[in-house]
């Protein structure tokens, strides 16, 4: 029991720690209005990099963290091209979505995740979520097929990972 109070505080303050960054980050962007506009302006960018839209089923995966450790639920799954997975906090927040072979991937692979995961945090990797029936839907349409290994990554640690197959 205590390691998991010390689990859930350390999460805490990564999450406390990065959303201070977020602050500063959005600070410095203000002080140079002039760039904000230029890079809103374009009207090609945002179709170009928007989400391909689920064509087939979407599966649910659960995100939980308690008593039995931190994982998903179902933590493999196979999915076909065009469908796409909703992850959902159940308990043990703050979670998040996160594919850990970015490096590795296929240029044509990683432009197309890229594509379809919404409100990113960085490279690959989805907002945190805080709460409780939260969730973070990631699109595979136009998604190669292959093995798609993923993680969350404040509990990486406590082994929270998984395998999306793409068929």
């Amino acid at each position: 029991m205590r390691f998991l109070s010390f689990a859930v505080v350390t999460s805490a303050a990564i999450v406390l720690g990065a959303c201070g960054g977020d602050k500063t980050a959005k600070t410095d962007s203000a002080m140079t209005p002039a760039a904000t506009p230029a890079a809103t302006t374009p009207s090609a960018a945002p179709t170009a990099g928007a989400m391909a839209p689920i064509t087939g089923k979407t599966v649910e995966i659960k995100m939980i963290g308690d008593g039995q450790g931190y994982r998903f639920e179902p933590a493999d799954v196979t999915i076909k091209q065009g469908d796409g997975i909703k992850f959902v906090v159940v308990s043990g927040a703050p979670h998040n979505i996160a594919f850990t072979d970015a490096a590795t991937l296929p240029a044509a692979a990683k432009a197309a995740l890229m594509a379809n995961m919404p409100e990113q945090a960085g490279e690959l990797s989805g907002k945190m979520l805080i709460g409780a029936n939260e969730s973070y839907t990631v699109s595979f349409a136009g998604v190669p097929a292959g093995k798609y290994n993923y993680n969350c990554t404040p509990h990486l640690a406590m082994n929270m990972k998984g395998v999306i197959t793409v068929q």
